[in-house]
């Protein structure tokens, strides 16, 4: 299975924690920053996330502003308030997560 498999759930906590970071991008910076970040192994489609961006943005973590940059208008992404208090709980849990799968994987290594 790959990474990009696997990234799908995590994707709205992924997208919470860079602009907790940056505290505003646009669509693409973000797929890009998530492959810089994990030197290629995680790449981000268009089609995962758009629909990520505007669901958390329904639920009111994210807010927008457009711009007008050159001859192109791009979306920015920031948190709300109420993104910047899930934040610190979704990384909470995704540490949780992630250390109860090691103890799993790891079970015949001990």
């Amino acid at each position: 299975m790959s990474a990009n498999k696997l990234i799908k759930g995590s994707l709205s906590t992924i997208i919470l924690k860079l602009l907790e970071d940056k505290e505003e991008m646009y669509g693409y910076e973000i797929t890009q920053k998530v492959k810089e970040i994990t030197d290629g192994e995680f790449k981000i489609t268009e089609g995962a996330l758009y629909p990520s961006l505007h669901k958390l943005e329904a639920d009111g973590l994210l807010t927008t502003k457009t711009r007008k940059v050159g001859n192109r208008t791009r979306k920015y992404y920031s948190l709300t308030k109420e993104g910047t208090a899930e934040v610190t709980s979704r990384v909470s849990d995704m540490e949780a997560f992630i250390t109860n799968l090691n103890r799993i994987l790891n079970l015949g290594t001990a």
